[in-house]
């Protein structure tokens, strides 16, 4: 929704502020304050367009994006001169998990993790702390003797630094 410079003043004395990610997120945080809605990320560009990425431990409904996309769009509109594009959306399951909390959320279901070395595990997820996140995957495995492979679990343990991404595998 594009801004324009409102009806509202600030007195003379405290002037007029640049848009800039962190206001941008105070504002939101203070909308979403009494709610289990959590900011996934914030991005302003040079030109001013605005993105602001939404999550929660239930769901973020489109009237709750809505509902926060007004109110930015008018406080900045009160605080700043500057011409701005605004969106807020939620994080959809094509997008990856970027806070602990999201993992967290996603706990038990199956994910695709893709590390900065370009190999790639896909498994349940487990478990995240501060340092990595544990999958737990099925592999094939011949035993010694045995004629035919049996499918085994295995849990890995993969450090967050070597991460790239990590995505919800959708089923259909």
């Amino acid at each position: 929704m594009p801004g324009r410079r409102g009806g509202h003043t600030l007195p003379s004395s405290i002037g007029k502020v640049m848009i800039d990610r962190t206001l941008v997120t105070e504002l939101v945080e203070k909308n979403i304050a009494e709610t289990d809605m959590f900011i996934v990320d914030v991005e302003v560009n040079s030109s001013n367009v605005i993105s602001i990425i939404l999550d929660s431990d239930t769901a973020v409904s489109i009237d709750n994006c809505a509902d926060i996309n007004k109110f930015v769009c008018n406080s900045l509109e009160s605080l700043c001169e500057d011409v701005f594009e605004l969106t807020v959306y939620s994080a959809g399951l094509s997008e990856p998990l970027k806070l602990k909390r999201q993992y967290i959320k996603h706990i038990g279901e199956e994910v695709e993790v893709l590390r900065k070395s370009g190999e790639k595990r896909k498994g349940i997820l487990r478990h995240i702390d501060d340092r990595c996140i544990e999958i737990e995957y099925a592999v094939r495995e011949k035993e010694a003797g045995a004629k035919r492979k049996k499918t085994v679990q295995l849990n890995e343990q993969i450090d967050l630094d070597s991460i790239k991404s990590t995505k919800l595998v959708i089923k259909i």
